[in-house]
């Protein structure tokens, strides 16, 4: 299997399947970002858009449907091995064989988090059916440890859209609409997930340093998109036509340089800092405590969440916690 290593991210042609499990550790990956082929006779894809297939990168390597069931329990059994124990994976489906990635998961320990539906605007032209504009992006993590979820890292708890409506509350709803990109004349795969999916996937569910996954990297646009945001890559592409022409690519990309163009939230201290606790407010404080232990937080995410929920710190919530022996 050949590999080559740029700025210390690591990119292999070959197939994920025995890839991962020769070279990927156990509990080694943060986050996995993945488009798995979709068995639908991809390879014929344009017969249903509208576009120049000159421009398309040969080279796409189709699952045959009759394997596909089988193809999901291998590949998703090496997603749970090599995740660490807390970390998030997030597949992006079409709906024809979801059944067959779902059955998948429920064969693993992974357990749900988000069933996304990813609206976007333009689908496949019907005129005796409804018309199909949207994918899934299903969003787990494997228990045993503390999940990455950066609650702020877009929008502010407090910042409000010209509505009065939470932006923060919005962006984090499970239905998103991000816009396709058109590309035209210019050189794409069969099927890319856009920048800015990409961007909120991995802003929300991994920290600068940490490591991203994409078992299936085709357009290396999870890779480039991570490495934009400072993250660690490593990843698979079975086609030699697409790896070639992508990884010179990749070369280019520039660690951290999506980070300047970032949105910054606007984060307000919490709103009662300084406040005397009431009796109410420590009771439901112990209760939510508790609550949290019994669905398995660790006390450090715990103390996160209640600190949230109560608008106070975290060194308001350890105190007040040890003063009620817990």
């Amino acid at each position: 299997m050949r590999c080559v290593t740029l700025n210390g991210n690591t990119f292999y042609n070959g197939d994920c399947i025995a890839g991962a499990a020769a070279h990927i550790p156990d509990g080694s990956v943060d986050l996995i970002v993945t488009d798995p082929p979709y068995g639908i006779d991809g390879d014929l894809l344009h017969r249903h858009y509208n576009r120049d297939e000159g421009y398309v990168v040969d080279g796409y390597v189709e699952v045959p449907a009759a394997e596909y069931g089988e193809f999901c329990l291998r590949w998703i059994a090496q997603a749970e091995r090599i995740l660490r124990p807390g970390g998030s994976v997030y597949i992006v489906s079409g709906y024809t064989n979801l059944y067959h990635i779902l059955h998948a998961l429920r064969e693993t320990s992974l357990e749900e988090v988000n069933h996304i539906v990813w609206k976007y605007t333009f689908g496949v032209y019907t005129r005796r059916k409804y018309v199909s504009s949207h994918y899934h992006i299903l969003y787990y993590e494997k228990p045993g440890g503390t999940r990455t979820f950066n609650l702020e890292s877009r929008y502010g708890l407090t910042e409000k859209d010209a509505g009065g409506r939470s932006l923060n509350y919005g962006d984090r709803e499970d239905v998103w609409t991000v816009h396709r990109d058109y590309k035209p004349g210019q050189v794409k795969n069969k099927n890319e997930l856009p920048p800015d999916l990409l961007v909120k996937m991995i802003q929300y569910s991994s920290g600068e340093g940490d490591l991203v996954c994409d078992l299936f990297l085709g357009g290396f646009s999870t890779a480039k998109t991570a490495v934009g945001l400072n993250r660690r890559v490593v990843g698979f592409e079975v086609s030699p036509a697409i790896f070639d022409r992508r990884i010179i690519e990749m070369g280019e990309t520039v660690p951290g340089g999506l980070l300047p163009g970032l949105r910054r939230p606007r984060i307000e201290p919490p709103q009662n800092r300084g406040k005397r606790w009431t009796g109410e407010e420590i009771e439901a404080l112990r209760a939510g405590y508790r609550r949290l232990v019994e669905e398995r937080a660790t006390k450090k995410e715990a103390v996160r969440l209640l600190g949230l929920e109560f608008g106070r710190g975290r060194w308001a919530i350890e105190k007040m916690l040890k003063k009620q022996g817990l």
